[in-house]
């Protein structure tokens, strides 16, 4: 059964020390967190790391996801490619904060050579202690779910 704390990360090669931060800080939290990798830092590719973890979170094995990769963005296209998910890049804990109160983001990606240590915790923070606020903003999430559905 899927806990109020599940968190899955996961990242390419060139997010596996941030990664590994930010498992050690969530866990820290009380969070119970998995890690998917990589083990190392050698070369692996961003769009099936990304894709791996959102599909645990799409098949509510996780009720969030965090996926790194060099500039956050690939990882996250590949996250949004899975039915399901609503992944956003976040550069700053504002948005981080806003992606979950405003658009019920299940997923979040950051890019490791774009944003420090420091600031990686402070949005993985804003991230998961934010909540959808729902009323406005659900007729906007359904209709972000709806094209998921125009797409099979």
């Amino acid at each position: 059964m899927l806990a109020h704390q599940d968190v899955v990360l996961s990242s390419d090669h060139a997010a596996t020390k941030l990664r590994r931060l930010i498992y050690d800080h969530i866990a820290a939290q009380g969070w119970r967190a998995v890690d998917m990798g990589p083990a190392s830092e050698e070369r692996c590719d961003y769009p099936e790391q990304g894709a791996a973890a959102a599909r645990l979170v799409a098949a509510n094995q996780f009720r969030f996801g965090i996926v790194l990769c060099g500039t956050g963005q690939g990882i996250m296209m590949a996250a949004n490619k899975i039915t399901g998910i609503r992944c956003g890049v976040c550069s700053d804990p504002y948005s981080a904060r806003l992606i979950r109160q405003h658009n019920d983001a299940n997923m979040l990606a950051l890019g490791a050579r774009v944003i420090g240590e420091g600031l990686a915790l402070e949005i993985v923070d804003a991230f998961l202690s934010a909540t959808f606020e729902g009323g406005r903003h659900e007729p906007r999430v359904r209709m972000l779910d709806a094209l998921d559905l125009s797409r099979q």
